[in-house]
């Protein structure tokens, strides 16, 4: 029997097939990591701005 592996685990389920847990660490990771790609994302656009004038 294969179990599937799920992306979000939720805390009160027992498996150990899964790539991210719900918990505040994930949340907390999440965000950091979408602040710094939103983060880049500007910068690549400001600097094509700049640049390109």
């Amino acid at each position: 029997m294969t179990q599937e592996t799920k992306f979000i685990k939720e805390s009160e389920e027992e498996t150990q097939q899964y790539i991210l847990q719900k918990n505040k660490k994930t949340k907390v990771g999440v965000t950091i990591l979408v602040v710094f790609l939103v983060l880049l994302i500007v910068g690549v656009v400001i600097s094509n701005v700049f640049f390109t004038n």
